[in-house]
């Protein structure tokens, strides 16, 4: 006979942050009616305060100061609250936290003063938490999802703007289309293996190594639609062609947080169903899991490709576009090197830390590109920062510091980063990967300081506006990009926990 659970057994507690974030969008939605057009600040603050709460309940048990629940499993074993989904979350609200920090001004110079915008932005924080629990199939799809609608209406949100408008017609095109990938790839892994639950299927997979079934090349098929679908998500090559269209039509405080949001996301999809629920899918003879040539190819092309496209660009947003699909690429070496058994546990911990540091980085770059845009969202090309060492030498410091790390130079969150990606890969015998991506980093050296260059030794105008909560934003991730920097056991202690492979490693 059929049981119904009962309510202990959703053991909802685990649930706690997203679900208080959850709720207290819904609630935001409504409050917003009653705020006037001139004081949605107010609606700013309210999200900043449920951005707040959130991030304190979900950093608790990140240092085992509480547990929420009867256990990590919630829902019948659909949702994961583990220290990897405890970091996701630290990482996503943290960027939601400065996205909100951003927007106002950035809003209000545009005339954008929508409350809704607060809510969308809250939705895909929501949506990126859920991916970074997800413990079957399904919760990947519809997680995916929720963080994808709402950056797809933010990305248009600047009305009767054809750019911002084609911006966000190529990303929902495209978003829908590799969404049905995603799809098709899930119903094959289900057809291998008879179930959706990730666990589950790690078990399936298990009882099936050395066999000769159709199995194998369902599973096959499944796991490169899975791929296509989140590494679309994640900008990886040849699935970034929407990204420099995309950064540079939409305003640009959704792009700070899109930018960072997104990958986090994307990227702890591909570490659940891929390091979580496959590593153990082998073909006859090989010592590694199936598709872990596919995403070391995807890797070194991605790295390539960004870095080398990035350098001809003579526009700041489009610039940072390749830059994003580039870093991609160097996470997809830690989702690689999960490739080979007994290092699926060090892949997820190198790279949530890339992830951690890629949130101030990333966020901080962006931030500086909403002070010296303007009012004019046209105004991003590389021009725009000629001479602010002299102007706003505060704000070309920070920028630099931002630079830097983003190459990977030592005392920076970036080297950090690519630190423990590199050590990871060389470690899973993935040596000729790691030495592409220190090639390609050396490579992207040239444009990054190039931005450097142009602020402290040419000469021009270097307008910047500064509203105090951008300069605060702007300071908290130059803060943090340094602090993780010199301080990398920081980072390191909150991943130590994290295991993330169901056979140990």
């Amino acid at each position: 006979m059929f049981e119904v659970p009962n309510l202990a057994d959703y053991n909802i507690m685990a649930t706690l942050p997203v679900m208080v974030l959850a709720l207290s969008t819904c609630i935001l939605l409504l409050v917003d009616l009653f705020i006037p057009t001139e004081r949605k600040h107010l609606t700013a603050l309210l999200a900043a305060i449920a951005l707040g709460v959130t991030l304190v309940l979900a950093v608790l048990p990140l240092f085992d100061l509480v547990e929420y629940g009867d256990g990590p499993l919630a829902f019948e074993g659909t949702f994961v609250a583990d220290e990897f989904s405890n970091m996701v979350n630290a990482a996503v609200l943290i960027t939601a936290l400065l996205g909100v920090m951003v927007a106002p001004n950035y809003l209000e110079r545009s005339a954008l003063q929508r409350g809704e915008y607060y809510s969308l932005l809250l939705l895909t924080t929501v949506g990126v938490m859920f991916m970074g629990a997800a413990g079957d199939l399904v919760v990947v799809f519809i997680s995916l999802e929720l963080l994808s609608i709402p950056l797809y209406i933010l990305s248009g949100f600047r009305r009767g703007s054809a750019a911002s408008e084609e911006s966000a017609m190529k990303y929902f095109l495209l978003g829908a289309f590799s969404s049905s990938f995603l799809v098709y790839g899930i119903a094959l892994i289900y057809g291998a293996t008879g179930t959706t639950n990730l666990q589950a299927i790690w078990q399936t997979i298990d009882a099936l190594a050395g066999q000769e079934t159709s199995a194998r090349y369902l599973l096959m098929a499944g796991g490169s639609m899975v791929l296509v679908g989140l590494g679309f998500k994640v900008a990886a090559v040849p699935f970034h062609m929407w990204t420099p269209d995309v950064y540079q039509g939409a305003p640009t405080s959704v792009v700070a947080y899109m930018s960072v949001a997104a990958k986090i996301g994307g990227f702890a999809g591909l570490l659940r169903v891929l390091v979580a629920g496959m590593p153990n899918f082998v073909l006859d003879g090989a010592e590694v899991a199936a598709w872990q040539d596919t995403v070391w190819i995807l890797a070194a092309l991605t790295m390539i490709l960004g870095n080398i496209i990035a350098i001809v660009q003579s526009d700041l947003k489009r610039l940072l576009a390749y830059s994003s699909i580039a870093h991609a690429g160097y996470i997809l070496i830690a989702l690689a090197a999960g490739g080979r058994a007994g290092y699926g546990d060090d892949a997820a911990r190198a790279a949530l830390i890339y992830l951690m540091a890629y949130v101030f980085t990333n966020f901080g770059a962006f931030a500086v590109v909403i002070a010296v845009e303007g009012n004019d969202p046209t105004h991003t090309g590389l021009g725009r920062v000629r001479g602010l060492g002299k102007t706003h030498p505060m704000l070309a410091l920070a920028m630099t510091v931002f630079m830097l790390s983003l190459v990977g130079i030592p005392l920076t969150a970036g080297f950090i980063g690519k630190w423990f990606v590199f050590q990871v890969a060389v470690a899973a015998g993935l040596t000729p990967l790691a030495i592409i991506g220190v090639i390609t980093s050396l490579i992207s050296a040239f444009y990054y300081l190039r931005v450097v260059w142009l602020m402290y030794f040419e000469e021009g105008e270097g307008e910047a506006s500064m509203p105090r909560t951008l300069a605060w934003a702007i300071g908290i991730s130059a803060l943090g990009t340094l602090l993780f920097g010199v301080l990398p056991y920081l980072l390191s202690d909150m991943a130590r926990e994290v295991s993330l492979a169901f056979g140990g490693g």
